[in-house]
């Protein structure tokens, strides 16, 4: 197994398939791949699915995950951005890797933990992925119970939040419930490519303080 995964190479926007990997051998794997790579992973009972994301796809990861640490520390609340962490219950036979995600409501029971392991830690508060190469698992997300995902695709926010153990469509952020952001954060994603990135999240620090006068 390992040889051979030594010799695949995935192309940036292309993915593999690996059927029939078990959960020793999805440990294994993820051992040799290391931590610092830019291929990204999800397996679900048996089926490892490994990828390599598009330039595009970091530049909106970039600028995404960006506008929601600015939030947070807008809005004061402590918060951990983990990136591209591997999260897996082997329980649930399922493990994911988000562009982003953020420990928000949590962020005070993972804290100082180098390790988390979702059979006894929470998820994470929040999961980001970026859809260009139609590689999200919302089911993975949904089954590891993780509130709230967004799925950025074709330049349009969807925001999905948990209720009775499945996501639904929400216009509004679970974690964000008094600021309209769907609209806002793609507003402004396109605006970095535009006037820069410094200067997007300065307007959007702006737009920020301007919402919380109002409340």
């Amino acid at each position: 197994m390992l040889l051979e995964l030594k010799r695949i190479y995935v192309p940036p926007g292309q993915k593999v398939l690996l059927r029939d990997v078990t959960w020793q051998e999805l440990e294994t794997i993820l051992e040799d791949l290391g931590e610092h790579r830019i291929t990204r992973i999800a397996y679900d009972r048996g089926i490892l699915e490994i990828m390599t994301p598009l330039p595009e796809h970091e530049y909106g990861k970039e600028i995404i995950s960006d506008l929601v640490e600015a939030l947070l520390e807008e809005l004061d609340i402590e918060f951990i951005s983990l990136g591209s962490t591997t999260f897996k219950n082997q329980f649930m036979a399922q493990g994911i890797e988000p562009d982003q995600c953020f420990y928000i409501t949590n962020e005070s029971k993972i804290r100082g933990k180098e390790r988390l392991d979702l059979t006894v830690d929470p998820p994470p508060d929040l999961a980001l992925e970026i859809d260009i190469t139609s590689r999200t698992h919302p089911n993975i997300y949904q089954s590891l119970k993780v509130p709230e995902l967004w799925r950025f695709e074709k330049g349009k926010l969807q925001i999905n939040v948990l209720q009775d153990g499945v996501y639904i469509d929400s216009q509004t952020s679970l974690n964000f419930p008094n600021l309209s952001l769907i609209d806002v954060i793609p507003q402004h994603l396109e605006q970095s490519r535009i006037i820069g990135k410094n200067t997007t999240i300065k307007n959007f620090r702006i737009w920020v303080r301007q919402q919380l006068k109002q409340s």
